[in-house]
């Protein structure tokens, strides 16, 4: 890595850190998750970066890729446990980082994300397996009496590449890929009162183009062009100013052309907790670029 592409990681890592506090700060009971969403994604872009996918805003047994809708019409309420996922990226160098708002009072499931993120990531160094990782995940998070989740896991990063190998599970594992000097990689642990698993849901708001082909329908093709700049990084359905655009969609998705991302949920009823930070693996360690 040099040094310019290091410095842009770290421009993006800071401004990521002050964003998501930003927007922590405006979550309370009553206030629209449309406002925060379109807060948190308006200052990033005022700050001269780009949204390197849309703001997650989760709530309770959902751990991810929920982003409000133009119309959505949900304010938080008191008892909710909110995941908050941003990404922030400085010509497609990107930070990821994460933080759970609690309105309830369940102290110790935010705690056991944010602990078992820093125990992994004070064992982050060239040469250690991936696997290793999630055994020290697993391990904070199991002694506060919950568990991880297993199907989710932490990941790689590459320039407008938001999801790479290698993936850093939640749970331990033998062996696995080993960290090398210069891999950037995000960090994030899920914690859960419930199964330890999560599934599809119905709700998909959140896409990506992962091939380019030609399209026939006109609506399609306007879609395609609007996200153009976006280099293959997720983009948000209330981003799009295309008319017709939920047909559009559906056909690019039909057709293999764009990935939806439906909301992931453990069982109704149980609530997640999610920390993250995003780092660049050095010769002796690791340096955090969200912090």
């Amino acid at each position: 890595m040099n040094e310019d592409i290091f410095d842009r990681y770290m421009q993006a890592g800071t401004a990521a850190k002050k964003i998501l506090a930003a927007g922590a700060d405006r979550i309370k009971p009553d206030v629209p998750l449309l406002e925060v969403g379109m807060f948190i994604e308006d200052m990033i872009i005022e700050q001269g970066f780009g949204v390197a996918f849309p703001v997650n805003i989760s709530l309770n047994e959902a751990a991810a890729h929920d982003t409000p809708s133009v119309d959505d019409t949900r304010t938080f309420v008191p008892g909710d446990m909110i995941k908050l996922d941003i990404g922030v990226h400085l010509d497609g160098y990107i930070a990821d980082t994460a933080c759970t708002v609690d309105l309830g009072d369940q102290p110790i499931l935010r705690e056991a994300s944010i602990a078992a993120r820093d125990a992994a990531i004070a064992a982050v160094k060239p040469g250690v397996a991936i696997g290793t990782l999630g055994a020290i995940v697993a391990q904070e998070i199991k002694s506060r009496g919950f568990l991880p989740i297993a199907n989710l896991a932490g990941h790689g990063l590459d320039q407008y590449c938001q999801h790479k190998g290698p993936n850093i599970p939640n749970i331990p594992g033998a062996g696995g890929a080993i960290l090398e000097e210069g891999m950037v990689v995000a960090i994030e642990p899920f914690a859960t009162t419930g199964t330890g698993f999560v599934h599809d849901g119905k709700r998909e708001e959140i896409f990506s183009q992962v091939v380019h082909r030609p399209v026939r329908l006109p609506a399609a093709r306007k879609v395609l062009k609007e996200i153009e700049e976006r280099n293959g990084l997720p983009f948000a359905r209330r981003h799009l100013q295309v008319k017709s655009s939920d047909l559009a969609l559906a056909r690019l998705v039909h057709d293999g052309i764009l990935q939806g991302y439906p909301v992931l949920s453990d069982v109704p009823g149980s609530y997640i907790s999610q920390a993250e930070h995003t780092m660049i693996v050095t010769s002796d360690g690791c340096i955090v670029t969200t912090v």
